[in-house]
């Protein structure tokens, strides 16, 4: 622990007597805790409405990622680990349930209790919670997760770090966080960061370990066998300290879940067909109705399921690096936007059956309106007037083409764009001011064809623009490395979306991020509009003020112009798995959320 980080504004006491003598409010312990009003649960429920308690043990589900990896330890920087392995090898004090916009029961803490305002939050751990070792949860372990995870773990965990003033425990199972701003959900945000076994980690380096250190964890699976770069398999603990609490009870009952790792989509997908995965999600649509016919679908051995959801998709797509000088200015990224021909590349792939994604929160109540901004988004938005880009107050909308491959009609606006922003043709080639060429690249990790083949019909379009841009494809490693210090000019860009966005929005959107490594922050935007969105999203007290925040939010984003969707409007998951993998018919409301994890799966061969 750092005495200097001690000295100033954390501490950890175990003396009672200092808490009494401060006072306590008068809180009372709660199951769960809601961004909004009460948790719809009650205390005594049995377990979550999606899961079926009764589902039996057993079972092997075996999925399929395109990529590779080169460490176990998915919370630092360094390093690609299996993105699964946060969700399903550690745990945290607090559970999401997945059928309510925001709201967590009681996991490794039995009862989480907050200040009148939400100023702190303190919770208790279970007595029986224990890490798969058989040794105690304690509050040592778990304040010594929050400062690790703080100082030396990944940017995704480092925001919240300054943002806690006090960290104390209050009794031999009770630990408090004292926060140092006005932040409804620090409360909530605070309960959800993995717990970890601190006595597993002396004498190991936390920010460089990777494939050296197997966790000890309190979760329900625990790592049993892997191979670098090839697979991950997990194994159901036998002696799972919290299969029986409401919160667990029919979840993660299968036996075994294996990651297998290919070099491309392909690979992943013949190695479905064939049999060694049991289980795949298909994001294109054309493929979903033409290839997905093959002898083990035909014979009743796979299963063709689509399931529902109500949750945002959130965006996909290409992002410009606007700390790159190239495109720093909107009109450039605006032309960019008008040459990508997204009508006739929806037409090409999918019989052009998709709807593309127009916002950061599409398909979802957070969603921008059509049209100039009104009521209570105009007025959060109006103090920045003279700051937002074109389109943010009067409306804006992604451009259209008109489906066919030349796109002649945009890249005239395009090239009108690019000449107000400085850039004239000179033998065919775009140049600035200073006579030099527009050139860039699009880095798109190995193994990503489909989104490298959309990329080169995107060049084409370009050079017709005088524009030389080149597809640049680099291994897992190289690509995340990249990443992380920002040395891309355009790249492939995913970011999912919530019902209940929070503080993880500073760390896609904010300041911090546009020099600091590691963070989400891909495009490199600095906007006061976005910051000030966000604190009101944080610290609204009514829905409707959270609404309307999130979709001048969104405004904000959509006419920054920073990506070029490339991918469409997903309203339902695709799922073809093995007839023998069951999921519950009481979907919550982010049901898509069952394709990616497999929880509330289980394994039945009774048909």
């Amino acid at each position: 622990m750092n005495a200097n980080i001690f000295s100033k504004t954390r501490r950890w006491s175990v003396s009672i007597a200092a808490i009494l003598v401060a006072g306590i409010a008068n809180a009372e312990p709660q199951h769960g805790i809601a961004m909004y009003g009460e948790p719809e649960l009650p205390p005594d429920f049995v377990s979550l409405p999606y899961a079926n308690a009764d589902a039996p043990f057993g079972g092997k589900i075996v999925l399929g990622e395109v990529g590779s990896f080169d460490s176990l330890n998915p919370h630092i920087l360094k390093g690609t680990a299996p993105w699964q392995l946060r969700f399903l090898a550690y745990e945290s004090l607090m559970g999401r349930s997945y059928d309510e916009p925001f709201t967590l029961y009681g996991l490794l803490a039995e009862s989480i209790e907050v200040g009148p305002n939400r100023e702190w939050a303190e919770f208790t751990i279970r007595p029986e919670a224990r890490f798969s070792d058989g040794s105690p949860v304690t509050v040592e372990d778990v304040m010594w997760s929050y400062e690790t995870l703080g100082t030396k773990g990944h940017g995704r965990y480092r925001g919240l770090w300054p943002q806690i003033e006090s960290m104390e425990q209050t009794g031999e199972r009770s630990v408090r966080f004292t926060f140092s701003e006005d932040n409804r959900e620090l409360a909530m945000i605070v309960g959800m960061r993995p717990i970890l076994k601190k006595a597993q980690w002396d004498g190991i380096d936390f920010a460089n370990s990777g494939l050296d250190v197997v966790p000890i964890s309190s979760a329900p699976y625990l790592i049993s066998d892997y191979e670098p770069g090839r697979f991950v398999e997990l194994s159901r603990d036998p002696n799972y300290w919290g299969k029986d609490i409401p919160f667990r009870k029919g979840t993660n009952v299968l036996d075994t879940i294996r990651m297998e790792f290919f070099a491309d989509s392909t690979a992943h997908f013949e190695a479905f067909k064939g049999g060694l995965l049991n289980s795949i999600r298909e994001t294109n649509v054309e493929k979903w109705r033409t290839q997905y016919d093959f002898p083990r679908v035909q014979n009743g051995e796979v299963v063709k399921s689509e399931i529902g959801h109500d949750r945002p998709t959130g965006l996909y797509g290409f992002v410009m690096n606007t700390r790159r000088q190239t495109f720093a200015d909107w009109r450039v990224r605006e032309a960019m936007l008008l040459a990508f021909n997204f009508e006739y590349i929806n037409d090409v792939q999918t019989g052009g059956s998709q709807p593309r994604v127009t916002s950061y929160f599409s398909n979802s109540v957070l969603e921008k309106q059509d049209g100039p901004a009104e009521g209570r988004v105009r007025e959060l938005l109006e103090p920045f007037a003279d700051d937002l880009l074109p389109g943010a107050l009067e409306g804006y909308s992604l451009p259209e083409s008109d489906g066919t491959p030349r796109n002649r009609a945009n890249l005239s606006k395009a090239m009108d764009l690019l000449t107000a922003a400085g850039w004239t043709v000179d033998a065919g080639t775009l140049v600035d001011g200073a006579g030099q060429p527009f050139e860039f690249e699009i880095l798109i990790r190995q193994g990503q064809s489909d989104n490298a083949a959309i990329a080169d019909i995107y060049v084409t379009a370009l050079e017709r623009l005088g524009i030389a841009a080149t597809v640049i494809e680099v291994d897992s490693a190289q690509y995340e490395d990249r990443i992380a210090n920002y040395d891309y000019d355009m790249t492939y860009y995913e970011r999912g979306a919530s019902l209940s966005p929070g503080n993880e929005q500073k760390l896609y959107w904010g300041a911090d991020g546009v020099e600091t490594p590691g963070s989400r922050n891909y495009m490199g935007m600095n906007s006061p509009a976005a910051e000030a969105m966000i604190d009101t999203m944080l610290n609204a007290e009514s829905r409707d003020d959270f609404v309307a925040a999130a979709r001048a939010l969104d405004r904000v984003l959509a006419s920054g112009r920073y990506v070029i969707p490339i991918m469409y409007r997903y309203d339902k998951s695709r799922i073809a798995h093995a007839k023998e993998l069951k999921y519950s018919e009481d979907l919550p409301i982010y049901g898509d959320w069952l394709g990616f994890q497999p929880d509330v799966w289980w394994w039945d061969e009774t048909e």
